[in-house]
């Protein structure tokens, strides 16, 4: 059975007016959706990131032409090299004094073996590395937005996926490799299971060293968006039938970072709490296996700011 989806993006998102956002992955599927939704409540400022120029001319051309007075701002990005990362927090801050929410989006799925341009194994690399050092960049941006504001959210997209982590979750001995000494079966869904484990946890660690941002994980759903539909036949058909009958739209698929985005902060019901885990819709969930051990967040944690080291904009 499919999630039960309650959310009008149009009612239930309030006034952004002097908001400034940040969306990771934002040309296409869930990024593109929140940005076209977040547009129409009158933030400052949306920017935005992404690898293709002309799937950001097409974003802000759309909102040009049903939000114009909201202001789109591409910023390109490759998470997979830090350098870039590091380059697009500084264009971003060149910008802006102040950000109020930041969406930490994009990402790969299920890929070959291979590595980022700084070594890292490129799932864990991409969808948490570049991420991390994203967020890191930022804190000090978003942290002085919080002490005006009261209100700064993080919101790292993770995935059910977590739960096909192998073994001991995070193979630190690993993660600047390829992976393929990983596991012995479905290499590349273990890796990207490692790589949201990494996600969720690590937006609890966040949380516990970053008390004024609120920062959570959420998982949006499973949607045909290009993630999927760029994937092979097998592992296409592999995903519809592990979720058969949970398959909803992008537009439903991005609502529950838009919820979690601006729903009212609190520990009661359809309410946002720092360094928890939501599920569809607004579902307050306890991660399973790995995803619970606190342990393992700090380490992925120190193990983090340590790779990140020499990085500052």
């Amino acid at each position: 059975m499919a999630p039960k989806m309650h959310f009008n993006p149009s009612t239930e998102i309030p006034s952004l007016e002097g908001k400034v956002i940040l969306v990771t992955g934002g040309t296409a599927g869930l990024g593109r959706e929140t940005i076209l939704s977040f547009a129409a409540h009158q933030p400052a400022h949306i920017f935005f990131t992404g690898r293709s120029q002309s799937s950001a001319n097409s974003l802000i051309e759309a909102v040009r032409t049903t939000q114009p007075r909201t202001p789109v701002t591409f910023i390109p990005c490759d998470l997979a090299s830090l350098a870039a990362v590091q380059k697009a927090a500084k264009d971003v801050l060149s910008q802006t004094d102040r950000l109020d929410i930041v969406m930490l989006n994009a990402g790969v799925m299920a890929l070959p073996p291979g590595q980022t341009k700084d070594g890292y194994e490129i799932q864990f690399g991409t969808n948490h590395v570049g991420h991390a050092l994203l967020a890191k960049l930022l804190t000090p941006t978003m942290e002085a937005t919080a002490k005006r504001t009261g209100d700064v959210r993080l919101i790292w997209n993770t995935s059910t996926a977590y739960n096909m982590h192998f073994g001991e979750g995070i193979h630190f001995d690993k993660l600047k490799t390829d992976g393929r000494a990983i596991s012995p079966v479905g290499l590349g869904w273990v890796l990207y299971g490692q790589s949201k484990l990494a996600n969720l946890v690590y937006a609890r660690a966040y949380a516990k060293h970053h008390p004024s941002i609120t920062s959570v994980a959420i998982h949006p759903g499973v949607s045909p968006t290009g993630l999927v539909t760029s994937l092979s036949f097998a592992q296409r058909m592999f995903i519809y039938v592990v979720n058969f009958g949970l398959i909803i739209t992008p537009e439903q698929c991005a609502w529950n970072q838009q919820w979690a985005a601006t729903a009212p902060k609190g520990t009661g019901e359809r309410q946002v709490e720092s360094g928890r885990y939501y599920e569809p819709l607004g579902v307050k969930m306890t991660p399973r296996f790995k995803a619970s051990n606190d342990a393992l967040a700090e380490k992925l944690w120190d193990w983090t700011q340590t790779e990140l080291e020499g990085y500052t904009v």
